[in-house]
């Protein structure tokens, strides 16, 4: 409620699935999690139908920018610039019938003719992309995107990309959660040499990598938050 991000769980998993997916909520809800507004996740198998299963009140919502690269895989990089204002209206149309237009405008025109499996990727997580639409600009900040996690994993794949095997995944999560750690304390060092800067002055020093950083815009994103579900919000306020 205060707009600060938790890790709530890293999981080891040869291959995901619905079983999988099935098993991370049942344990998250094991320990405490009664209610999930939103999940904004990259369409994995099986995760919105465990998710759902779990917290019937749950909304899932894809995650544009997945949605965007995934479109973009069969965009030749020489019309990936073009290609991609023509997608804009869609994610930030103001309504479902606003991206319809544009979706339809996008696949009318020379370049979604060239490239239909753009086109496709659209309509295949249609379903998952318009919750999106329903809400205000805070709030579609806030759910816009994955990234946050990405960073996570992509320093966790530096971490384990060149120690070659593990004796069992209990050794691999706690050279994880130790590089976490070190990762985590490099950059509060980094930003504890910049504390003293005066005011106005750019800072390079990173932030949090996920654990405790706080939401931008979050105060307002709370405020859409009340007014869209009251009787969920409004109890915790």
């Amino acid at each position: 409620m205060d707009g600060v991000k938790h890790v709530l769980g890293i999981w080891v998993q040869a291959a995901e699935g619905a079983k999988f997916w099935a098993g991370v909520c049942a344990e998250l809800a094991n320990r405490g999690v009664k209610d999930v507004l939103i999940v904004c996740c990259d369409g994995l198998t099986g995760f919105p139908e465990a998710i759902e299963a779990t917290w019937s009140g749950a909304l899932v919502q894809t995650c544009v920018v997945h949605l965007i690269r995934a479109s973009m895989r069969f965009v030749s990089y020489s019309d990936r610039k073009a290609v991609a204002a023509m997608l804009r209206p869609i994610y930030t149309a103001a309504n479902e019938d606003a991206a319809l237009m544009a979706l339809a405008t996008f696949a009318d025109s020379n370049l979604g003719k060239k490239y239909p499996a753009a086109v496709a990727s659209w309509e295949n997580a249609w379903d998952r992309f318009i919750p999106f639409l329903a809400f205000g600009p805070a709030l579609r900040k806030v759910i816009y995107t994955t990234n946050s996690i990405e960073s996570l994993n992509y320093q966790l794949r530096k971490i384990i990309k060149n120690r070659g095997h593990f004796p069992n995944d209990a050794a691999a999560i706690k050279l994880l959660w130790l590089a976490i750690r070190n990762i985590e304390d490099k950059r509060a060092r980094e930003r504890a040499k910049e504390a003293g800067l005066p005011k106005g002055t750019p800072r390079k020093a990173p932030g949090k990598l996920v654990e405790g950083s706080v939401i931008q815009g979050w105060k307002a994103a709370l405020g859409e938050l009340a007014l869209v579900y009251p009787d969920r919000i409004n109890a915790h306020l």
